[in-house]
C-alpha cells in the first residue's frame, strides 16, 4: 500500500537528519577545528560536551513546550535557533566563540527533535503513523553514520565550517516550508508550563551527565542528580501540569521501549566511538579512510530500513523489532567473536553488515512502540522520553564500558572485553522485544 505523506514528513525527516548530522561532523572535524582555532586538546572536547550537555538537558523542556504552546511555534523556533547558531560556528573567530555558540545550537536540537516527532505523531495516524516513523527511524540511523563521511570529506578537501554552514540554507528552506505547509493546531491554553520542574529536571540531566563523564567530583554529582531526581518526582507526581507526565510511563509497550532503547543506543553509539579508534590505531586507517570504513554499516542500514518500512504493512511491528535486534546480537557477538588480525574486510566489515542489517531492523520499530498508544496531549513528552533514554543511553552505556576496560593497557584485549559488554547490553532490547511480542498477544 503507498501513502501520500505531503511535504510535512520530509521536513520532519530533514531536522531529525540535520540535528544528528551535525553531531557527528564534530568527530572528524575537531583536530582541524583546533588547529585553526588554536584550541587545546581540553578546551576542543567541550565543542563536543557542551552541545550534549545542552541538548541532553533541555530535552524534556522541548517536547512539553510544543505540547503547551502548540507544536509549529515551538518547532519553528527550534529551527531558527539552530539555523542561526550552525551560521555562526561556522563563522566562528575562536575557541571561546565557537564553544557558546554550539550550547546555543544544543537549546535549537532540544526543542527540534522532540517537536519534530510529535509533529508526526499530530499529522498521521494508524498504518501511516507507522510507515512515516519507520521512515523516520531510518533517518535518524544513518544521520551519526553519514555525519562521519561528511565531516572527512569536508575536512579534508574543503574546511570544516562547511560541515555547519551546510544547514543554513536548509535551515531556511526548512523555515520557509514549515510557515506555509504544516498546519497549525491549537495549544493546551488550560496548562501552563511546570517552570519549577523544568529547572529540576534540567538540573538533573546535568549532575547526571557530569556524573558520568566528569572526571573530578563524580560522587558528588551522582548525589546530586539522585537528590534532584527525588525532588523531580515528588513534584510531578503533586501537580496538574507536570514537565514530565508520569502516565507515559504507564504504558507497558512504551517503558519497555524506552528500556530497549536506553540499552540499544548505547551499544550502537559505543560501536560507533570505538570502532573508528581500532580503524586507526591498529589497521592504520585515515580518519576519511576509517570513516568510508562504516559504509558496510551504512549501506545495509539503508537499505533493510527501507525494507522495514515496507514490511511494517504485512508483519507486526513488534516481529520486525525482535528480528532486528537478535540480528543486531549476531552482528556484536560477531565483533566480539572475531580476531582483529583476520584483517578488516573479515574481523570488522562482516560484523558491519550484520549490524547495519539489525539497525534497519531495529530502530523504526523501537521508535514506534516509545509512542504506541499515545493521546495527543502527550505526544510532546512521549516523543522528549524517546529522546531522552537515547541521550542517556549513548552516555551511560559508552561511560559503562569505557570505565570497565579503562585499566586494560593492551588495546586488544580492550577491544576483546569492550565487544562483550556490548553483547551483553543488546540482550535487554531483545528481552524487552519479547516483552513486547508478549503485551500484544495478550
Amino acid at each position: 500500500m503507498k501513502y501520500k505523506f505531503g511535504i510535512i514528513l520530509p521536513i520532519i525527516l530533514i531536522s531529525n537528519f540535520l540535528i544528528l548530522l551535525d553531531n557527528s561532523v564534530v568527530f572528524t572535524s575537531t583536530v582541524k577545528i583546533a588547529a585553526d582555532l588554536h584550541m587545546t586538546t581540553q578546551s576542543i572536547t567541550w565543542i563536543t560536551n557542551i552541545y550534549a550537555l545542552v541538548f541532553g538537558s533541555l530535552l524534556l523542556l522541548g517536547g512539553r513546550l510544543g505540547d503547551l504552546y502548540g507544536r509549529k511555534r515551538i518547532f519553528l523556533s527550534g529551527l531558527v535557533i539552530f539555523t542561526l547558531c550552525s551560521l555562526l560556528v561556522g563563522l566562528a573567530p575562536n575557541g571561546a566563540f565557537i564553544i557558546v555558540m554550539r550550547g546555543l545550537q544544543g537549546i535549537g536540537s532540544a526543542i527540534l527533535a522532540p517537536t519534530s516527532l510529535a509533529l508526526l505523531l499530530d499529522n498521521y495516524v494508524g498504518a501511516k503513523r507507522e510507515k512515516a516513523i519507520s521512515y523516520y527511524g531510518v533517518t535518524a540511523g544513518l544521520g551519526a553514520s553519514i555525519g562521519l563521511i561528511i565531516g572527512g570529506l569536508v575536512t579534508t578537501f574543503a574546511s570544516w565550517r562547511l560541515g555547519f554552514l551546510i544547514n543554513v540554507p536548509l535551515g531556511i528552506l526548512l523555515i520557509i516550508l514549515t510557515i506555509f505547509a504544516v498546519p497549525h493546531k491549537s495549544a493546551q491554553t488550560r496548562l501552563k508550563l511546570d517552570y519549577a520542574g523544568s529547572v529540576l529536571s534540567v538540573l538533573m540531566i546535568l549532575s547526571l551527565v557530569n556524573g558520568i563523564n566528569g572526571a573530578q567530583h563524580r560522587l558528588m554529582f551522582m548525589a546530586l542528580f539522585v537528590l534532584l531526581l527525588v525532588l523531580f518526582l515528588v513534584r510531578e507526581v503533586k501537580i496538574s501540569n507536570p514537565i514530565m507526565p508520569l502516565a507515559i510511563f504507564k504504558d507497558p509497550e512504551r517503558y519497555s521501549a524506552y528500556v530497549a532503547r536506553f540499552c540499544y543506543i548505547g551499544a550502537m553509539i559505543s560501536f560507533f566511538f570505538l570502532v573508528p579508534q581500532v580503524l586507526q590505531n591498529f589497521y592504520g586507517f585515515t580518519p576519511l579512510l576509517a570513516a568510508f570504513g562504516f559504509m558496510p554499516e551504512t549501506v545495509p542500514q539503508f537499505l533493510f530500513g527501507l525494507l522495514q518500512s515496507k514490511l511494517a504493512n504485512r508483519y507486526r511491528n513488534e516481529n520486525i523489532l525482535l528480528v532486528g535486534t537478535v540480528i543486531s546480537f549476531i552482528g556484536v557477538l560477531l565483533l566480539f567473536g572475531l580476531d582483529l588480525h583476520y584483517g578488516y574486510w573479515i574481523s570488522i566489515a562482516l560484523p558491519m553488515v550484520v549490524i547495519g542489517i539489525g539497525q534497519g531492523f531495529s530502530f523504526g520499530p523501537l521508535t514506534v512502540s516509545g509512542v504506541a498508544n499515545t493521546p495527543p496531549e502527550l505526544g510532546g513528552s512521549t516523543s522528549s522520553a524517546v529522546n531522552v533514554f537515547s541521550q542517556l543511553g549513548s552516555s551511560i552505556v559508552l561511560s559503562v564500558i569505557v570505565s570497565l576496560t579503562a585499566g586494560l593497557t593492551n588495546a586488544l584485549t580492550a577491544y576483546h572485553y569492550q565487544t562483550l559488554l556490548m553483547t551483553i547490553f543488546i540482550i535487554v532490547p531483545i528481552l524487552m522485544a519479547l516483552n513486547i511480542k508478549r503485551i500484544h498477544h495478550k
